[in-house]
């Protein structure tokens, strides 16, 4: 599992290889990790050493005191931050808008046909990867002008689904 953990302005990136092993940025470290007393204190053991942190969730972020210092913590899956990136880029309203895979996978499902009409919202396409579901939206409303893959299609990240005008 990867995660793109951002504090302030920086980015990490963990992948948890196992139970006992990740990654921070490709450095690899050894960790045990537990709550104390089902509270919000965790006591980790990384590479030997003993740190303690208390760990607030709150809506869509985690307060993480440790070392006397509060650090304000937004965790993602690699999934869910492409597909947020991809949603959020500045649509021109006038302009053809090209729907681009977040990510590979499959086509499941488009609920559009060429020439129809479709608002902002609307699901496109329908893409399953890693055994996910992933609807992708209409950013803008439009027309939906050319469609170029169908149900069934393996695609690469980054490839053209299709076109609204």
């Amino acid at each position: 599992m990867r995660y793109i953990t951002t504090i302030g302005d920086q980015e990490f990136l963990v992948e948890i290889l196992d139970d006992h092993n990740l990654l921070v940025n490709g450095l690899p470290y050894e960790v045990d990790f537990d709550a104390v007393s089902e509270q919000v204190v965790f006591s980790l053991l990384v590479d030997g050493k003993s740190i303690e942190a208390f760990v607030y969730p709150e809506d869509e972020t985690w307060q993480v005191l440790l070392h006397g210092h509060l650090f304000t913590a937004t965790v993602e899956d690699e999934r869910e931050k492409r597909l947020k990136a991809a949603g959020s880029r500045r649509i021109s309203d006038r302009a053809e808008f090209h729907l681009k895979a977040p990510m590979p996978g499959l086509i499941i499902a488009m609920p559009v046909d060429e020439g129809q009409p479709v608002e902002k919202g609307d699901v496109l396409v329908v893409l399953e990867s890693m055994k996910m579901q992933n609807e992708l939206k209409s950013p803008r409303e439009g027309t939906v002008s050319r469609m170029r893959v169908k149900i069934g299609d393996n695609v690469e990240q980054r490839q053209t689904l299709l076109t609204v005008a």
